[in-house]
């Protein structure tokens, strides 16, 4: 006769046995988005935004990466983010803020690409504006690239026009 005291625990293992291979096996087939990492990925200035990062952006979700301070959403991905890219110096290209975040746009063809400005080390999204909303990625990442402290905003040229001028 089988001792009842070493039952439940032999079927509670056996369990958690057969569950743990079954998530091995999900997560094999979920695909990882390859993402190459920026040059100072391993900025521990990094580490607060990305755990900070939304589940989705709009209805693309967020999906795994393999490398250090990147993310993705969406299959196929719709945002790619890298946090640890040079740092954008001055510029003419255009500089919009949402969300008291300030983001230097470049527009390709298809993809734009999103870069803080005055954040260090800075982050950079790219993006198919055809696929989804540049409104909504940056609304939807704003709270999340501030956790990287700002040192300084972006000027457009009316506000260079008003500075005094140095005579």
């Amino acid at each position: 006769m089988r001792n009842p005291r070493f039952s439940l625990p032999l079927r509670v293992s056996g369990i958690l046995l057969t569950a743990s291979f079954a998530g091995a096996l999900l997560s094999a087939c979920a695909p990882t988005v390859d993402v190459t990492a920026a040059g100072d990925a391993a900025n521990p200035a990094c580490a607060p935004m990305m755990v900070a990062l939304p589940d989705a952006i709009g209805d693309a979700a967020l999906r795994k990466t393999n490398s250090q301070a990147t993310a993705a959403w969406g299959d196929p991905s719709q945002v790619i983010l890298r946090c640890g890219v040079n740092i954008p110096g001055p510029t003419t290209d255009r500089c919009v803020s949402v969300n008291g975040i300030d983001w230097v746009i470049k527009e390709g063809d298809p993809v734009w690409t999103l870069t803080t400005f005055g954040r260090e080390p800075a982050t950079e999204i790219l993006m198919d504006p055809d696929k989804i909303s540049s409104a909504t990625v940056l609304a939807d990442l704003s709270a999340s690239a501030g956790k990287v402290p700002a040192s300084r905003n972006c000027v457009g040229q009316e506000d260079l026009q008003n500075l005094p001028s140095s005579k």
